[in-house]
């Protein structure tokens, strides 16, 4: 029979130490061991180079990236959450105003939930469920329109003259006249998506921040995600955004006003902090469990939030023929702004969306791959271009995770 043999040192003293050499060498997180053996090191460090770089330019105070395949995970902080003196360094738990990620975390998802139900009609036209819209060239825009940025709708709400609160901005998106005909020209519009998330809570019954947290974060176990984020968490929990100076998108803030919670988009800002086209804030981790659920055709462990055919429709060409910009019912696929977070590797093809505060979220069905980068380059005073950083971020992450032959 097989005997341990007895330690020579005195009980005591030969347990103390076991406990030291255990606590000195924790269980490896299989995810990072898998990242060791799956992605390329020297793109990584690369990635690692491209961020540090862009913070100590001040081209953004701090980010998150993450980039996943099948399992291994890599994910990295930089730099801290502002440049003030007393700013904490960003840790992957740092929350984000994720800008118009929501469009595709919660909007087009929910109006595709909300088809699966029978209780929405892609192809009905926008003012059977909005009558108060009817002229201006808009009777003739559909679901489907607004989902794909080809209803001819202008890109956003007017400022002036001052308004406020949702009802405002409703009547002001249906006061609108289209400048091409629905289906014909593609223009990235945030009224297409604020009419959506009102359609959302006129269909449903519902406000659509409830929606989003009872339909999608809750089930996917996105805990760090939502709108209005302070009603659950520290502003110090938070990256902020905006600061206040002169007149204008920003008029609304006092000077020195700092936005820390507060969604940074100044019409959803009007409308209250919620609407379908931005007010999400979330961390890396939790869009990750997202952009797993559409690689996993709609279900993440064990949970099913959207149907096979709706993730399709997100994700894949549902532009009209003879638009060149190729678009999904919510993801972007090939328009102008796809080529930047895509990169020079990521095929025509692999999906995503960017948001106006410097978030990403770009997946690749075919290797299986995605990555999240989240920062607040607005901050302070929205001036900030990190487009060039994209494109690094894009290929160096498709290199890092794809074979050989691809790097």
């Amino acid at each position: 029979m097989f005997r341990i043999p007895r330690p020579s040192l005195p009980a005591a003293l030969f347990a103390a130490l076991c406990a030291a050499g255990c606590a000195a060498t924790p269980p490896r997180d299989p995810s990072a061991m898998l990242a060791e053996q799956r992605f390329d090191g020297a793109r990584l460090a690369a990635i690692d180079r491209a961020v540090s770089e862009a913070v100590a330019a001040r081209k953004l105070p701090g980010a998150v990236f993450r980039l996943e395949r099948e399992g291994a995970v890599y994910e990295r902080g930089y730099g801290k959450t502002s440049y003030e003196a007393d700013a904490v360094p960003v840790t992957p738990g740092t929350i984000f105003d994720a800008a118009s990620l929501t469009k595709v975390l919660v909007t087009a998802p929910a109006v595709l939930m909300l088809a699966e139900e029978g209780r929405i009609a892609l192809d009905a036209p926008l003012v059977r469920y909005f009558p108060e819209c009817a002229g201006g060239g808009k009777d003739a825009i559909t679901v489907r329109h607004l989902l794909s940025h080809t209803s001819g709708l202008a890109s956003g709400l007017p400022a002036r003259p001052d308004w406020r609160g949702d009802d405002s901005a409703h009547a002001l998106a249906c006061a609108q006249q289209t400048t091409h005909p629905p289906g014909s020209f593609f223009r990235y519009s945030d009224i297409n998506y604020v009419l959506l998330g009102q359609l959302v809570r006129r269909v449903s019954g519902m406000p659509l921040h409830e929606f989003a947290q009872r339909r999608i974060f809750t089930p996917l176990g996105m805990s760090d995600t939502g709108y209005l984020p302070l009603a659950r968490v520290s502003a110090a929990a938070i990256a902020p955004t905006q600061k206040g100076g002169p007149e204008g998108l920003h008029g609304d803030l006092a000077p020195g006003q700092l936005l820390q919670g507060v969604v940074h988009d100044p019409t959803v800002r009007r409308m209250g902090g919620v609407a379908g086209s931005a007010g999400v804030f979330s961390t890396a981790r939790d869009v990750a469990r997202f952009a797993r659920m559409l690689l996993n055709g709609g279900e993440l462990d064990g949970v099913r939030v959207l149907g096979k055919d709706s993730v399709r429709l997100l994700t894949t060409v549902q532009t009209p023929p003879g638009i060149d910009a190729l678009r999904g019912l919510g993801m972007d696929i090939d328009s102008p702004y796809a080529k930047r977070p895509r990169g020079n590797v990521y095929p025509v093809g692999s999906y995503g969306h960017t948001g106006f505060t410097g978030c990403i979220l770009w997946i690749d069905p075919v290797s299986h791959s995605f990555y999240v980068f989240l920062s607040n380059r607005v901050y302070p005073d929205d001036k900030s271009n990190i487009l060039h950083l994209y494109t690094e971020l894009g290929t160096l992450a498709a290199q890092a995770s794809a074979g050989p032959a691809m790097r």
